[in-house]
């Protein structure tokens, strides 16, 4: 029982340095486009 648990804290801690590598060296920027569009404002006076 020992064994497994063993087996499954260092496959958690292999999961965490995974996902911490990717969040700090994947490329996660966005592409950025500029739009741009026309607003109508209906104001009553």
């Amino acid at each position: 029982m020992l064994r497994i648990l063993k087996i499954l804290f260092v496959l958690a801690l292999l999961g965490f340095a995974g996902l911490t590598g990717y969040a700090y060296l994947g490329d996660m920027t966005p592409d950025r486009v500029e739009k741009s569009e026309p607003v109508e404002l209906n104001v009553n006076r």
